[in-house]
């Protein structure tokens, strides 16, 4: 027997319990690991809440970091001793779990397991953002939302250094240095000012040509406002609410706008894309062009304390549940 945290009904933090579950041999295709370190992001929220749904009884979490203790006889991809980490089906509260072995990434020797937990999805999610959703490059400006938080500080940094002119929105002043010592060259605090006003100024007008956004319904329509004609609104999250009623003509009458709503899942779904990805995600870490800071740890037995401060907005970058 391990411990996990197990959601037997969905609602509040209260319903994360720490229990004894038991973990059997792996099956076909998979690996039995031990976590060192599980990742704390705002789609366990969701699951949690029941806005992604899921049948319960389950154990929340899609990502981790730890070593393999066992493999199935017909996997080849990592054996036993190997430090993997992984952002994939849901099952990362727990102190041992079994996964698809074809979900795991070594962990270069450069990289410890807290940082890898801490970067996994977060990090695939800004490669897939920057790098395929809408390439950035030099001569791009970009408007990131929510820029000191898990996702934000890790793209911020690597927009900069692609050349982009990064623009984030912030909640607080103490975010606002966080955000603009990690990428931004300019930073607007949502609570005291207009942020489609801001980004006018800061552009002269020209306005941006990609807009990141995980907040959803409190950043709707202004997003679309922040962007020039032919500029894409890419919907990665919704942090504040899902967006109600859109419609598709807005697109048109704000300057013929793309819009998007992708996933890591989609993007990561074939074993060689996850594998390129992470290549490219890894490289920019160890080189230190892009620097994981794991801003906050909570033990995994409270997790509930770490969504109430994931909820509370009163964490900034990434955070990590310790079994």
């Amino acid at each position: 027997m391990v411990k996990a945290i197990v959601i037997r009904e969905l609602g509040g933090p209260d319903v994360l319990s720490w229990e004894d579950v038991e973990v059997g041999e792996p099956g076909p295709g998979e690996a039995r690991i031990r976590h060192e370190a599980v990742g704390l992001n705002f789609i366990d929220v969701y699951h949690r809440t029941g806005l992604y749904k899921q049948a319960t009884p389950f154990i929340p979490g899609s990502e981790g970091a730890g070593t393999v203790v066992a493999v199935a006889p017909d996997v080849t991809l990592v054996k036993p001793g190997d430090r993997v980490c992984y952002s994939g089906p849901l099952g990362a509260y727990a102190q041992e779990r079994t996964i698809p072995a074809d979900r795991l990434l070594k962990i270069p020797d450069g990289i410890d397991f807290r940082t890898a937990a801490a970067m996994t999805l977060k990090g695939l999610t800004a490669q897939y953002l920057l790098r395929q959703t809408f390439r950035v490059g030099p001569e791009h400006t970009v408007l990131f939302h929510a820029a000191a938080g898990g996702v934000g500080l890790i793209a911020c940094q690597w927009a900069n250094h692609l050349g982009a002119t990064v623009i984030g929105t912030v909640g607080s002043e103490d975010k606002a240095e966080l955000a603009r010592a990690h990428g931004c060259r300019h930073v607007i605090n949502y609570r005291a000012e207009n942020f489609v006003e801001r980004v006018a100024e800061i552009t002269g007008g020209a306005k941006c040509d990609v807009v990141y956004d995980s907040v959803g319904r409190d950043a709707f329509p202004g997003s679309l406002d922040c962007l020039k004609p032919l500029g894409m609104w890419v919907l990665f999250g919704q942090s504040s609410g899902t967006v109600q009623d859109f419609d598709l003509n807005i697109l048109a009458q704000k300057g013929s706008l793309f819009a998007t709503r992708p996933t890591l899942f989609a993007y990561a779904a074939k074993r060689e894309k996850l594998e390129a990805m992470a290549a490219e995600l890894m490289e920019v870490v160890e080189s230190g062009r892009v620097k994981i800071e794991v801003n906050q740890e909570f033990p995994l037995a409270e997790a509930a304390e770490a969504h109430r401060a994931l909820e509370g907005r009163r964490t900034t970058g990434a955070s990590v549940l310790v079994p």
